[in-house]
């Protein structure tokens, strides 16, 4: 049974545990939560999304008063730009860590070149950091605070590789054998080709007939996507990571006769699907593309979701942002487990976290828990499509809204 939630619920999420204690404490300091997210460059459209939901969040649970644990502490929001490199991101985090000693924890970078940089600095600080970056690597380096609630991009293509093929087969009667890659070199997508790369091809008997591998951003994706045409791939994925080289790809293919109508073109990523890409590429260029991603809205959100796009002015209420409302509710509600605003209490409410309300209910399957390495138990890969000029999810089953379309 769907569960739909108001928006009482929505802003008292981290209340409940505060419920069963005899003492309140006196209302104190705000609560500092950061979020180190790319607010300039290639990736900025993605951050300033992150921060759209985050500010959603600290409203909904400010007006619902604030962290009850600690007589109603109010929860301030500490927004930081990571730049547009790995060494920018770094420095970022040393400075935000220096201005703020009193940060509770935080979240980001979004991009997973930038978070493996970040990471390294805010785990010597022994603060509790929440990411939705994609990359394995975050999670494999034997960190104890650093908490991934994405599916990692190795999962991911093992997932949603099967997918595509059953599709495929459904729609046209025969299983697709010619694949093409085309991805830039940043650390997710480096994740999620390798187990294409090493053994999936292998095990759905598929065959590479491209693979090009660029570094973003592009400029010009002529020689990119010209050779596809001879190549002549049943279908192609595509490992963008931002806003402009979606652009270009898409218009290149576009240009060359393969759109996504006629070409089944598969990204992967919050940045297919935000509304900068409608923008900037139209509806017709985008329709049919289907996207790969950690996150989206379900029904149990819907009056989240009207309440977002009716205070932002933005469509819809979509994976960056979901996220972000998701990683602030998170922190919120371990602060308020643990009586505590101290970085190393919240790191370790986060740890033991095993719940499928509150917070859990922004994530598909409802649950919030942490195995050893730090990555989120049960977390699934949702995927969408471009119908109509909106993305709207295409699986998993119990989410879906639209029946999958696969271009011919």
């Amino acid at each position: 049974m769907t569960r739909r939630i108001g928006r009482r619920t929505a802003m008292g999420l981290i209340g409940a545990a505060a419920l069963a204690r005899p003492y309140v404490a006196r209302a104190a300091d705000d609560v500092q939560i950061a979020m180190l997210v790319p607010l300039s460059g290639p990736w900025a459209q993605q951050g300033i999304l992150e921060k759209a939901g985050a500010e959603m969040a600290i409203d909904d649970i400010n007006q619902a008063g604030g962290i009850k644990a600690l007589g109603g502490a109010k929860v301030k929001l500490i927004s930081v730009d990571t730049g547009t490199t790995a060494e920018t991101a770094k420095d970022a985090a040393q400075r935000m860590l220096s201005q703020n000693p009193a940060l509770s924890g935080g979240f980001g970078c979004w991009l997973s070149t930038f978070t493996l940089a970040a990471t390294e600095v805010t785990e010597r600080a022994n603060l509790p950091w929440l990411t939705l970056s994609y990359s394995d690597a975050i999670t494999d380096r034997g960190f104890k605070n650093v908490f991934q609630t994405s599916p990692t991009a190795n999962a991911q293509a093992e997932q949603i590789v099967p997918y595509l093929l059953k599709l495929a087969q459904s729609a046209t009667g025969k299983a697709p054998t010619k694949v093409a890659f085309i991805g830039d070199n940043t650390a997710a997508s480096v994740s999620f080709m390798k187990p294409i790369r090493d053994h999936v091809l292998k095990d759905q008997h598929l065959n590479s007939v491209l693979d090009q591998v660029y570094t973003p951003p592009l400029a010009d994706a002529t020689a990119i996507v010209q050779p596809v045409r001879s190549a002549k791939p049943d279908f192609v994925l595509l490992q963008s990571t931002n806003n402009g080289d979606d652009k270009i790809l898409l218009d290149t293919f576009t240009q060359y006769g393969m759109p996504p109508t006629k070409m089944p073109l598969i990204g992967n990523g919050g940045h297919w699907v935000v509304p900068e890409i409608l923008t900037t590429s139209g509806k017709d260029v985008i329709q049919d593309v289907m996207v790969g991603l950690a996150n989206w809205p379900g029904k149990a959100v819907d009056d989240l979701s009207a309440r977002y796009v009716k205070k932002s002015g933005n469509p819809w209420f979509g994976h960056n942002e979901i996220f972000a409302y998701a990683h602030t509710q998170i922190i919120a509600w371990a602060v308020n487990k643990a009586v505590s605003a101290d970085r190393q209490k919240v790191a370790d409410a986060i740890r033991t976290m095993d719940i499928t309300d509150g917070p859990a209910i922004y994530f598909p399957g409802s649950h919030i828990k942490f195995d050893e390495k730090g990555r989120r138990v049960d977390a699934q890969l949702v995927i969408v499509q471009w119908l109509d000029g909106k993305p709207v999810t295409i699986f998993p089953e119990n989410m879906a809204v639209s029946k999958a379309v696969w271009p011919t």
